[in-house]
């Protein structure tokens, strides 16, 4: 405001209901523009560069004479209005029966020894049918061995089935490294995951889990070991991933389990077992 009570140029006077915010101005998002012609004029044509500058050029003097010399300001009106906050929750009653259904989850789970001891148990099952499918298919115990080891072999990628057949010491110690670092990783997945699903862990781990893996396992084999993926027989690979399953599940479901940081949040009366849930209100309804 001047002196003589108007208003300095380029500015609005605020009402008493209302306040003084910036006038909206599309002079930046034109400048913008005009900076990104220049540059895509640098890789096709210098007449977009020179379109570029012409509209930068244009916008920097509208957005001077927008903030210079004073900034340019518009009355935004306000209204004041009440408002009311409410909720949907209900009263004491409705917070005390929540309580009692209410769970901080996991409070329990399996320790990682018991996931180790669980995927060397279902590792070990697991070589039975693929013993079984070597015998049956190649008269030889040792194809699905050499085959799991030809994954990191790249020599072995062009060998018959015949040398696949034959006892071969280095195949034997490498297969023996991938399937046991694979048996413990998913011995602690499942020992992780049973505790998820605490009716039917077995049924779960048995065979829901193995065919989610196999699934996944079918898509991406290709480049992880095109020779596995080109030779393995998926009938048998599923049968021997629910042996796995049902003897690793069975296994790690033995295991007493630990607790986990959610049960030390818990209050000590509950954890002491001094409280075990809020009363009932219906019953105490009914007993007055």
């Amino acid at each position: 405001m001047t002196e003589h009570g108007g208003t300095e140029p380029g500015t609005h006077s605020a009402s008493h209901d209302g306040v003084l915010m910036p006038v909206p101005t599309p002079w930046p998002m034109a400048f913008a523009l005009g900076v990104a012609l220049i540059i895509a004029g640098m890789v096709t044509s210098w007449v977009i560069s020179l379109l570029g500058l012409v509209v930068a050029l244009r916008a920097a003097v509208g957005w001077f004479r927008e903030v210079l010399p004073q900034e340019n300001h518009a009355a935004v009106p306000v209204r004041a209005e009440t408002i009311t906050i409410s909720t949907t929750r209900g009263g004491p009653a409705q917070l005390a029966a929540l309580a009692r259904h209410r769970k901080l989850l996991p409070i329990e789970t399996f320790s990682v020894t018991a996931g180790i001891k669980g995927g060397l148990a279902g590792g070990t099952a697991m070589i039975v049918p693929a013993a079984i499918f070597g015998w049956v298919r190649y008269h030889s115990i040792w194809y699905a061995v050499n085959l799991l080891a030809a994954g990191g072999f790249v020599s072995w990628a062009g060998q018959s089935n015949a040398f696949l057949a034959q006892f071969h010491l280095l195949g034997l110690l490498a297969a023996a490294g991938i399937h046991t670092v694979a048996s413990l990783l998913i011995g602690m997945l499942y020992g992780a995951m049973l505790p998820m699903f605490p009716r039917k862990p077995i049924l779960t781990a048995g065979f829901i889990a193995p065919f989610i893996w196999t699934s996944v396992l079918y898509s991406a084999l290709g480049v992880i070991s095109p020779i596995l993926n080109a030779r393995i027989d998926w009938l048998w690979f599923v049968i021997s991933q629910i042996a796995f399953g049902l003897v690793c599940g069975f296994v790690v479901n033995l295991q007493v389990k630990v607790r986990t940081p959610q049960f030390q949040a818990l209050p000590f009366a509950v954890r002491a077992g001094l409280q075990g849930g809020a009363p009932n209100p219906g019953n105490e309804n009914k007993k007055q």
